[in-house]
């Protein structure tokens, strides 16, 4: 399994010159714990996460080195800190040059490549191109795939994964942070619905992709109210029998 099997495709992405605010009420609304930062060139220039908001002038929780430590560190590092806790620009709090995969990147060596840099996203490039990001939530994804001991994926299964992307991406109802993973013609669906006519319409586009035997159902329900996550009726089932 690659990088490009699991990656989400459509990356949500920031520019460095965005407000901090509007990064942050972009990530809350699509539900995301990181961005990925393109220049105006389209370049990768950094990563945005949950984690760089954290220590705000705002909130009263910027950076407070004691005494002697500020003397060891320097003006510069000073300086740096201030820019972070109070800079009101993505470029401010970004980490720069992030940790990058190619979109062949072996399984393995993205999880190595996550602990090793204790990461929790690696964009996936095609060259110097972002073409996708993979999450430790879509590794988690292909590991439960795994355990459903499905075949090992077939040159075709990357085609029949192309198609239901299209074909449920075209939608309004399309779920949030969609993932499909085919593995000899057998389909799992992951990601977050808001009603249940959303799932029982990815089920039936996933059914109706030529070369599709059979659909699994993962995708969670986002109660919009009391912000609780069900998991499918499938996966309930199935844990039940545990």
């Amino acid at each position: 399994m690659r990088a490009h099997q699991i990656m989400t495709k459509d990356v949500i992405t920031v520019t460095p010159g965005a407000s901090i605010r509007d990064a942050a009420n972009l990530m809350l609304r699509c539900n995301l714990s990181g961005l990925p930062v393109l220049d105006e060139g389209g370049a990768l220039v950094g990563i945005v996460s949950q984690s760089d908001f954290l220590r705000r002038f705002e909130i009263g929780t910027q950076s407070k080195r004691p005494r002697w430590l500020q003397f060891l560190a320097g003006p510069e590092a000073q300086a740096a800190d201030f820019v972070h806790d109070r800079g009101r620009r993505v470029q401010d709090v970004m980490t720069r040059d992030p940790v990058t995969v190619q979109e062949d990147t072996k399984l393995d060596e993205l999880v190595r490549a996550m602990e090793k840099h204790d990461v929790h996203r690696l964009p996936v490039m095609r060259g110097s191109n972002l073409v996708g990001i993979v999450t430790r939530s879509n590794v988690l994804q292909a590991v439960a795939s795994m355990m459903h001991e499905v075949p090992d994926s077939t040159a075709d299964d990357d085609h029949i994964r192309d198609r239901i992307m299209r074909m449920i991406n075209a939608n309004s109802w399309r779920p949030g942070a969609l993932q499909v993973l085919v593995r000899n013609g057998v389909v799992h669906l992951h990601g977050t619905v808001l009603d249940e006519r959303s799932r029982q319409a990815s089920i039936v586009a996933a059914e109706n992709t030529a070369g599709v035997k059979e659909v699994h159902d993962h995708m969670c329900f986002f109660d919009t109210i009391t912000g609780d996550r069900l998991a499918s009726p499938q996966d309930l089932k199935a844990a039940a029998r545990l």
